[in-house]
Protein backbone atom coordinates (compact mmCIF):
# COMPACT_ATOMS: atom_id res chain seq x y z
CA UNK A 1 0.00 0.00 0.00
CA UNK A 2 1.49 3.50 -1.00
CA UNK A 3 1.41 6.11 1.33
CA UNK A 4 -1.20 8.02 -0.84
CA UNK A 5 -3.57 4.96 -0.46
CA UNK A 6 -3.42 4.62 3.03
CA UNK A 7 -3.84 8.67 3.57
CA UNK A 8 -7.03 8.32 1.35
CA UNK A 9 -8.18 5.43 3.63
CA UNK A 10 -7.65 7.18 6.86
CA UNK A 11 -8.43 10.46 5.96
CA UNK A 12 -12.31 8.60 5.49
CA UNK A 13 -12.04 6.91 8.61
CA UNK A 14 -11.43 10.11 10.26
CA UNK A 15 -14.62 11.66 8.92
CA UNK A 16 -16.69 9.02 10.09
CA UNK A 17 -15.31 9.30 13.89
CA UNK A 18 -17.04 10.62 16.08
CA UNK A 19 -17.50 8.70 19.29
CA UNK A 20 -14.82 8.81 21.95
CA UNK A 21 -15.27 5.00 23.35
CA UNK A 22 -14.06 3.98 19.58
CA UNK A 23 -12.46 7.07 18.63
CA UNK A 24 -9.32 7.68 16.30
CA UNK A 25 -6.91 6.21 18.76
CA UNK A 26 -9.27 3.33 18.96
CA UNK A 27 -8.60 2.70 15.55
CA UNK A 28 -4.78 3.18 15.67
CA UNK A 29 -4.18 1.14 18.58
CA UNK A 30 -6.10 -1.33 16.58
CA UNK A 31 -3.72 -1.08 13.61
CA UNK A 32 -0.66 -1.22 15.13
CA UNK A 33 -2.17 -4.36 17.41
CA UNK A 34 -3.22 -5.78 14.21
CA UNK A 35 0.47 -5.61 12.26
CA UNK A 36 2.20 -7.04 15.51
CA UNK A 37 0.00 -10.09 15.89
CA UNK A 38 0.82 -10.43 11.83
CA UNK A 39 4.24 -11.06 12.65
CA UNK A 40 3.30 -14.30 13.79
CA UNK A 41 1.28 -15.39 10.78
CA UNK A 42 1.83 -16.08 6.98
CA UNK A 43 0.11 -15.12 3.67
CA UNK A 44 -1.18 -12.19 5.21
CA UNK A 45 -2.65 -9.31 2.69
CA UNK A 46 -0.92 -6.00 4.46
CA UNK A 47 -3.14 -3.86 2.29
CA UNK A 48 -6.53 -5.81 3.24
CA UNK A 49 -5.61 -5.87 6.95
CA UNK A 50 -5.18 -2.15 6.79
CA UNK A 51 -7.73 -1.05 5.05
CA UNK A 52 -10.23 -3.28 6.96
CA UNK A 53 -8.62 -2.15 10.17
CA UNK A 54 -8.75 1.49 9.34
CA UNK A 55 -12.46 1.07 8.86
CA UNK A 56 -13.93 -1.05 10.58
CA UNK A 57 -15.84 1.50 13.17
CA UNK A 58 -17.05 3.63 10.70
CA UNK A 59 -20.71 1.82 11.16
CA UNK A 60 -20.88 3.23 14.93
CA UNK A 61 -22.17 6.54 14.58
CA UNK A 62 -25.03 4.74 12.79
CA UNK A 63 -25.60 2.31 15.65
CA UNK A 64 -24.97 5.47 18.22
CA UNK A 65 -28.15 7.14 16.76
CA UNK A 66 -29.96 3.68 15.84
CA UNK A 67 -28.66 1.14 18.61
CA UNK A 68 -31.09 -1.94 15.93
CA UNK A 69 -28.26 -1.23 13.65
CA UNK A 70 -25.28 -3.20 13.66
CA UNK A 71 -22.29 -1.26 13.19
CA UNK A 72 -20.06 -3.91 11.68
CA UNK A 73 -22.56 -4.34 8.95
CA UNK A 74 -23.36 -0.92 8.22
CA UNK A 75 -19.62 -0.08 8.61
CA UNK A 76 -18.82 -2.87 6.06
CA UNK A 77 -20.70 -1.74 3.60
CA UNK A 78 -19.50 1.68 3.99
CA UNK A 79 -16.07 0.86 3.67
CA UNK A 80 -17.02 -1.42 0.40
CA UNK A 81 -18.59 1.48 -1.68
CA UNK A 82 -16.33 3.62 -0.37
CA UNK A 83 -13.44 1.25 -1.87
CA UNK A 84 -15.19 0.65 -5.16
CA UNK A 85 -15.99 4.49 -5.79
CA UNK A 86 -12.15 4.98 -4.94
CA UNK A 87 -11.07 2.72 -7.93
CA UNK A 88 -10.51 -0.16 -5.92
CA UNK A 89 -11.06 -3.43 -7.26
CA UNK A 90 -14.37 -6.11 -6.50
CA UNK A 91 -12.24 -8.51 -5.08
CA UNK A 92 -9.89 -6.19 -2.62
CA UNK A 93 -13.62 -4.28 -1.26
CA UNK A 94 -15.09 -7.34 -1.19
CA UNK A 95 -12.51 -9.27 1.28
CA UNK A 96 -12.42 -5.97 3.22
CA UNK A 97 -16.17 -5.65 4.00
CA UNK A 98 -15.78 -9.74 4.84
CA UNK A 99 -13.30 -8.89 7.52
CA UNK A 100 -15.25 -5.75 8.94
CA UNK A 101 -18.76 -7.84 8.70
CA UNK A 102 -16.75 -10.42 11.60
CA UNK A 103 -15.17 -8.09 13.69
CA UNK A 104 -18.06 -8.16 15.93
CA UNK A 105 -18.21 -11.54 17.92
CA UNK A 106 -21.13 -13.09 16.51
CA UNK A 107 -21.46 -16.59 16.63
CA UNK A 108 -23.44 -16.95 13.10
CA UNK A 109 -20.79 -14.64 11.77
CA UNK A 110 -17.38 -15.69 12.10
CA UNK A 111 -14.28 -14.68 10.49
CA UNK A 112 -12.94 -16.55 7.91
CA UNK A 113 -9.62 -15.23 6.43
CA UNK A 114 -6.32 -14.51 8.40
CA UNK A 115 -6.91 -11.17 7.70
CA UNK A 116 -10.34 -11.14 9.45
CA UNK A 117 -9.23 -13.21 12.46
CA UNK A 118 -6.12 -10.77 12.76
CA UNK A 119 -8.76 -8.20 13.04
CA UNK A 120 -11.01 -9.99 15.49
CA UNK A 121 -8.61 -10.39 18.18
CA UNK A 122 -7.12 -6.92 17.72
CA UNK A 123 -10.36 -5.33 17.92
CA UNK A 124 -10.68 -7.46 20.91
CA UNK A 125 -7.56 -6.78 22.48
CA UNK A 126 -8.61 -3.60 22.94
CA UNK A 127 -11.06 -4.34 25.53
CA UNK A 128 -9.12 -5.65 27.71
CA UNK A 129 -6.74 -4.78 30.59
CA UNK A 130 -6.77 -1.19 31.52
CA UNK A 131 -7.76 0.12 28.06
CA UNK A 132 -10.98 -1.94 28.27
CA UNK A 133 -11.71 -0.56 31.36
CA UNK A 134 -10.81 3.25 30.37
CA UNK A 135 -13.10 2.67 27.12
CA UNK A 136 -16.00 1.20 28.96
CA UNK A 137 -15.89 4.10 31.61
CA UNK A 138 -15.84 6.49 29.04
CA UNK A 139 -18.79 5.43 27.11
CA UNK A 140 -21.20 4.36 30.05
CA UNK A 141 -20.76 8.34 30.85
CA UNK A 142 -21.51 9.05 27.11
CA UNK A 143 -24.59 6.91 27.62
CA UNK A 144 -25.40 8.44 31.37
CA UNK A 145 -25.14 4.81 32.93
CA UNK A 146 -23.98 4.53 36.51
CA UNK A 147 -20.68 2.80 37.76
CA UNK A 148 -22.25 0.07 39.52
CA UNK A 149 -26.31 -0.46 40.99
CA UNK A 150 -27.65 -1.72 43.74
CA UNK A 151 -29.42 -5.06 45.28
CA UNK A 152 -33.10 -4.75 46.74
CA UNK A 153 -31.61 -4.64 50.45
CA UNK A 154 -29.20 -1.55 49.53
CA UNK A 155 -26.38 -3.02 49.07
CA UNK A 156 -24.04 -2.66 46.06
CA UNK A 157 -24.23 -4.79 43.38
CA UNK A 158 -21.18 -7.08 41.91
CA UNK A 159 -23.13 -6.69 38.15
CA UNK A 160 -23.29 -10.96 37.87
CA UNK A 161 -27.13 -10.61 37.81
CA UNK A 162 -27.70 -7.38 37.16
CA UNK A 163 -30.67 -6.20 34.21
CA UNK A 164 -29.50 -2.98 34.66
CA UNK A 165 -26.71 -1.57 32.63
CA UNK A 166 -23.64 -0.48 34.95
CA UNK A 167 -20.02 -0.40 34.70
CA UNK A 168 -19.85 -3.22 37.10
CA UNK A 169 -22.71 -4.85 35.13
CA UNK A 170 -20.65 -4.88 31.95
CA UNK A 171 -17.48 -5.94 33.35
CA UNK A 172 -19.58 -9.00 34.35
CA UNK A 173 -21.24 -9.34 30.65
CA UNK A 174 -18.65 -8.75 28.55
CA UNK A 175 -15.08 -7.74 30.21
CA UNK A 176 -14.15 -10.99 32.28
CA UNK A 177 -14.90 -13.30 29.97
CA UNK A 178 -12.94 -11.32 27.10
CA UNK A 179 -9.67 -13.05 27.38
CA UNK A 180 -10.79 -16.42 25.65
CA UNK A 181 -11.78 -17.82 22.21
CA UNK A 182 -8.69 -15.63 20.34
CA UNK A 183 -7.96 -16.89 16.95
CA UNK A 184 -4.59 -16.43 16.90
CA UNK A 185 -1.59 -17.32 19.38
CA UNK A 186 -0.30 -13.87 19.58
CA UNK A 187 -3.64 -12.68 20.20
CA UNK A 188 -4.11 -14.69 23.09
CA UNK A 189 -0.70 -13.81 24.59
CA UNK A 190 -1.17 -10.30 24.59
CA UNK A 191 -4.45 -10.50 26.18
CA UNK A 192 -3.65 -12.97 29.12
CA UNK A 193 -1.02 -10.41 29.55
CA UNK A 194 -3.68 -7.31 30.42
CA UNK A 195 -5.53 -9.69 32.30
CA UNK A 196 -4.80 -9.10 36.04
CA UNK A 197 -4.96 -5.43 35.62
CA UNK A 198 -8.59 -5.58 34.80
CA UNK A 199 -9.00 -8.10 37.48
CA UNK A 200 -7.27 -6.07 40.22
CA UNK A 201 -9.25 -2.92 39.36
CA UNK A 202 -12.50 -4.08 39.15
CA UNK A 203 -11.81 -6.19 42.64
CA UNK A 204 -10.58 -2.85 44.29
CA UNK A 205 -13.42 -0.70 42.47
CA UNK A 206 -16.16 -2.94 44.27
CA UNK A 207 -14.14 -3.22 47.62
CA UNK A 208 -14.23 0.40 47.94
CA UNK A 209 -17.70 1.23 47.01
CA UNK A 210 -19.19 -2.18 49.16
CA UNK A 211 -17.16 -1.03 52.40
CA UNK A 212 -18.16 2.95 51.91
CA UNK A 213 -21.59 1.61 51.76
CA UNK A 214 -21.60 -1.05 54.46
CA UNK A 215 -19.37 1.34 56.73
CA UNK A 216 -21.48 4.34 56.20
CA UNK A 217 -24.69 2.77 56.78
CA UNK A 218 -24.31 1.63 59.78
CA UNK A 219 -23.31 4.95 61.32
CA UNK A 220 -26.13 6.59 59.93
CA UNK A 221 -28.65 4.18 61.44
CA UNK A 222 -26.62 4.62 64.59
CA UNK A 223 -27.26 8.47 64.45
CA UNK A 224 -30.51 8.59 62.93
CA UNK A 225 -32.94 8.72 65.90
Amino acid sequence: MTKDTYSLIENYMLSCMEDSAHDKEHIYRVLYTALEIAQGEVDIDYDVLIAACLLHDIGRKEQFENPSLCHAFIGSEKAYLFLIDNGFGDAFAGHVRDCIQTHRYRKNNLPQSIEAKILFDADKIDAAGAMGIARTLIYKGIVSEPIYSLTSDGKVSDGKDDKTPSFFQEYKYKLEKIYTNFYTEKGTEIAKARQQTAISFYNDLYCEVHSVYENGKDKLDSILL
